[in-house]
């Protein structure tokens, strides 16, 4: 029987889908299978993007049409069937998942009280403890949406509190915790308290959780997109991928352009008469100019076609400022855009973030699982594997240089590491690029350094260095000033210098111009010849590591036997147990040949330089990988059949491996992470995406944490 968690608030809009998008990633680094249930949607004509955005979290497996209990026409009809179909399709899911969030209804139908009651009714049915969301904003009409209301006081709170739980309790549903949300950012301490206080008092029993989140003016404001469905407009000109961006005001150009300028706020969509074409040209130009606030968009109203020459004009132009264009008049349109509601969905990448960020830090996630009875899961799945990797960056902020400051996938990386404080970061760009880029796609980089590789006192001040570096291959100061100015170069002279702890780059560029100059300035380790890599293969149910697979193409024994002691050490940095099997196609003494000596001859060079690793070899990866076949081939193994560290012959039969187990067993590859150098420099793939990034960044803070223990240990 799954643990369930039934969530539900007072009123509406309370951001009920923050809460549920927290309590949905907190279970889902508990347990391996997670599952989502929404108890009444609206209809089942639009299908529900609350639902959608929590199906597309990566530890959930369901169907959006099994995940779905009745509409409020069922209600409405026959509310004791309702609650029968409620039950029956829940505990269709319940026996597929670990641990489930059930979504109460929206308030969007029948009365606050008496749908909160049916709500109750609900979760008593479910045998689901309640998480209870009260708004901590009061509903104001139309400037609701960009939060422009009234913040309820925490007495306010407190009688918001002390009526639900009555309705809690009249229903016979359990309470199990207490969220404020959207709650004044001046009064959390004090509304805690409130609450807290009514709760005790009302509460059967002690120690109930009350959380409290602050307002995040982001989070509720509408995205271009969001105003685009409302005004059922059409994408004109711009680029779709910043119809993302948050929309914080709306200004009504309805007067010359000498006027609307001076009205221009950050973030806001300028509604335009479409026959008034100077204004939106003057509009466009002063987005573009630096000189005036960053636009959210253009919003045409009217029905007239823009004239060819204005339209050839725009083009020439090249913004990426999205201008849609509606039907509807001017009032209508400045209405409807008031009327729009932000929507937290995957897509919007800074409300996700702020969402997921704003809850780990308010809500005690250890305290949350523990008391819905979850016990850690033995199993390691990728989800889980990444929580880790991202709480151990946290727990020692490392500084990060980003060299690709001109590409978005970065872009969006960094704001995710920002946001969710995983590392502090450094960007390498024009800075005014790189901020405007960051606007457009509205991700907030605002806590990034950002530096230009062309800054005279660092290229400076690097060239020198570098000229000192080289001076054995005659390096002058003048190509060694020109030589600096490549991102690759200053943003490894910055980690070697101590201006960053990390780098992480390759989005943009070959593997070999990323590490190059590692190779020239950072160098290897004592007592390490070569620099390799290894991928960490997050499987459904454990993490491996494979090595080399992305460096070296053919390793002689003394360099296999490095590949392995430095995998053997990056595995153990990352909380892998490290058991080393040294592959070949012979197990034991099975096997002859040049190529199984070469194996053979480095197992003996690792058990001679680390006799504390468990190594074994040479071995085949069945025999490594599977405990029957390893009580067959080689019994009485520590290793074979528990292998945790997989060292291949050479680099073919290595990036092969890792590429057929990724795509053929569904295994997550993080990597390659470079190992043997003094710092830690790691490369992307050409392809990869932004998750990808954001993980290289945490596996780069934890090796550069590591480094920073081995220095603070060696010099005490």
């Amino acid at each position: 029987m799954a643990q369930s968690i039934f969530i539900t608030s007072a009123e509406g809009h309370s951001g009920k889908s923050t809460i549920a998008l927290g309590v949905l990633d907190a279970l889902s680094h508990a347990t391996g299978r997670v599952g989502v249930f929404r108890s009444i949607a609206r209809s089942t004509a639009e299908r529900d993007y609350v639902l959608e955005m929590l199906l597309e979290h990566d530890g959930v497996e369901l169907d959006y049409d099994e995940c779905i209990g009745v509409t409020y026409d069922d209600v409405r009809a026959d509310p004791e069937a309702a609650l029968g179909v409620i039950v029956e399709r829940y505990k269709s899911v319940e026996t597929q998942c670990d641990a489930v969030v059930i979504l109460g209804s929206d308030f969007t139908d029948v009365g606050s009280p008496a749908e909160l009651g049916y709500n109750a009714r609900i979760a008593a049915n479910l045998g689901a403890p309640v998480l209870l969301v009260l708004g901590g904003r009061s509903q104001e009409g139309l400037g609701e949406q960009l939060g422009k209301t009234q913040a309820r006081t925490p007495a306010q709170m407190g009688q918001i509190a002390a009526l639900a739980l009555a309705e809690l309790a009249h229903g016979r549903a359990e309470l199990f915790a207490v969220v404020a949300n959207r709650t004044d950012p001046d009064a959390l301490v004090e509304t805690i308290a409130e609450v807290k206080a009514v709760v005790d008092a009302s509460a059967l029993r002690d120690g109930i959780p009350v959380w409290a989140l602050p307002e995040d003016r982001f989070l509720v404001a509408p995205s271009m997109r969001g105003v685009m469905r409302s005004l059922d407009a059409t994408l004109l000109k711009g680029d779709p991928e910043l119809l993302t961006r948050e929309v914080l005001d709306v200004v009504v150009a309805g007067m010359s352009m000498d006027n609307v300028l001076p009205r221009l706020e950050d973030s806001a969509v300028v509604v335009v008469a479409a026959d008034r074409t100077d204004v939106l040209l003057a509009t466009l130009l002063a987005n573009a100019s630096g000189t005036f606030p960053s636009l959210a968009g253009i919003a045409l109203n009217g029905p007239f076609p823009l004239p060819e020459a204005i339209d050839r004009l725009i083009d020439g132009l090249g913004s990426s400022l999205p201008i849609i264009s509606t039907e509807y008049g001017t009032y209508e349109t400045a209405l409807r855009i008031m009327r729009t509601r932000g929507r937290l969905a995957a897509d919007s990448q800074r409300r996700y973030d702020t969402a997921l960020a704003m809850f780990e830090q308010h809500v005690d996630v250890d305290e949350l699982t523990r008391a819905l009875g979850l016990a850690r899961s033995t199993a390691v799945t990728p989800l889980m594997f990444g929580y880790e990797l991202v709480e151990r960056a946290r727990a020692d902020r490392k500084r990060i240089v980003l060299p690709e400051g001109d590409d978005d996938r970065v872009l969006r990386a960094a704001a995710t590491v920002l946001a969710r404080g995983i590392a502090d970061v450094t960007i390498l760009g024009d800075p005014d690029a790189v901020r405007g880029r960051a606007t457009e796609l509205g991700i907030d980089i605002g806590s990034a350094d950002i530096l230009s590789p062309f800054d005279a006192a660092h290229v400076d001040r690097f060239a020198r260095e570098y000229e000192r570096l080289r001076a054995h291959k005659g390096m002058t100061y003048a190509r060694a000033a020109d030589t600096v100015t490549d991102v690759s170069y200053f943003g490894t002279l910055m980690v070697h210098l101590g201006l960053a702890d990390g780098m992480v780059s390759g989005a943009a560029h070959t593997t070999a111009h990323t590490i190059r100059p590692a190779f020239e300035i950072i160098k290897t380790k004592p007592g390490v010849s070569v620099v390799s890599s290894v991928f960490l293969m997050a499987l459904a149910d454990r993490v491996l590591v494979y090595g080399d697979c992305a460096v070296i193409p053919d390793p002689s024994s003394e360099q296999l036997a490095d590949i392995a002691i430095s995998s053997a050490a990056t595995a153990a940095q990352f909380g892998i147990d490290p058991r080393v099997a040294m592959l070949s196609y012979s197990t034991g003494e099975s096997g002859a040949g040049e190529d199984v000596e070469k194996v053979r001859a480095a197992t003996a060079l690792v058990r001679e330089r680390a006799p504390q690793l468990l190594v074994e070899g040479p071995i085949q990866y069945d025999a490594a990988a599977d405990a029957a076949v390893a009580a067959a081939k080689m019994p009485g193994s520590q290793v074979a059949g528990r292998a945790t560290v997989f060292i291949f012959p050479d680099l073919n039969t290595g990036n092969n491996t890792y590429k057929a187990v990724q795509r053929s067993a569904g295994a997550v590859a993080i990597g390659p992470v470079l190992q043997g150098l003094n710092k830690p420099i790691n490369d992307l793939s050409r392809g990869a995406l932004v998750d990808d990034i954001v993980n290289t960044i945490a596996i780069t803070a934890i090796q550069a944490q590591g480094e920073a223990s081995t220095t603070t240990g060696e010099s005490a």
